[in-house]
């Protein structure tokens, strides 16, 4: 049933990493958020299949990364535009799209230039114009970059996302795990950071024509709840879900999560 696949396109604009899991009639795309920038999805299609498992019955899913070159100065639609052209060499021509953070970015500029090809749109803890938080965020991360500070990056990033009640589980094992790895070079890191600092589709938002789900975290100390709540009063028919409690790990977290995405979905 998981039918787990890892892939890569060799698209005009340079290559691209996806993995392929389920057996469903319908296709799920899955855009992730920054980190993207530390670790592609190269070789994850078997341990991300069995974390979505869930998902596997009804929908075929893909998952797509930033492609490989990607130059400095890129913006978020850039990046839409390469993941349309990745949906278009696989054959893929109406999806249910979810993004996450960044992914959330790059997947309103796809819904806004590609109406035909999103059939329905799933916002996950997202913005779509600049605010204090994200900056503020955005230039930490780039300075630990600056430094080579991987450890440093995946603490503020844990310390950000996750609820008190999950970090007093998990926070050593962050420890742990942040003092080792990390990527040979952080440039890719850097510049889909910077995409998300220079974002701005508010202005676009109501061109969504699609169904739309935006779920967000109350507590989210990274993008806000209020960057979620701006982007549902501005797609028309929008829907709204906010999670009390949580934050930007509310994807992780929240336990109803991914029977929400696929009941909007199906």
């Amino acid at each position: 049933m998981l039918n787990a696949k890892n892939g890569c396109l060799d698209l005009p604009s340079g290559a691209m990493d996806y993995i392929r899991f389920g057996t469903g009639p319908k296709t799920l795309v899955m855009i992730p958020g920054v980190g993207d920038g530390l670790k592609t999805v190269r070789g994850t299609a078997l341990p991300f299949a069995l974390l979505y498992r869930s998902l596997a019955r009804d929908f075929t899913v893909y998952t797509f990364s930033r492609r490989r070159n990607l130059q400095p100065g890129m913006t978020t639609r850039e990046m839409a535009a390469d993941l349309n052209s990745a949906l278009d060499s696989l054959g893929l021509t109406s999806v249910c799209l979810v993004g996450v953070s960044q992914g959330g970015m790059i997947s309103q500029w796809l819904a806004i230039d590609h109406p035909d090809r999103v059939e329905k749109l799933v916002l996950v803890v997202t913005l779509s114009r600049p605010n204090a938080t994200i900056t503020d965020v955005i230039a930490r991360w780039k300075g630990m970059a600056e430094r080579g500070d991987y450890r440093g990056i995946m603490l503020d990033t844990a310390e950000r996302s996750y609820s008190e009640k999950r970090l007093k589980k998990t926070r050593l094992a962050y420890r742990l795990l942040g003092s080792a790895g990390g990527p040979k070079s952080f440039d890719r890191f850097v510049i889909q950071a910077d995409s998300c600092e220079t974002h701005n589709a508010y202005d676009q938002l109501d061109r969504i024509q699609c169904p739309t789900l935006v779920i967000g975290g109350k507590e989210d100390k990274i993008v806000t709840g209020k960057a979620s709540e701006e982007i549902a009063d501005r797609i028309p028919g929008c829907s709204l879900y906010m999670y009390d409690g949580l934050g930007h790990g509310l994807y992780e977290e929240a336990p109803d999560f991914l029977r929400r995405v696929k009941e909007f979905c199906g």
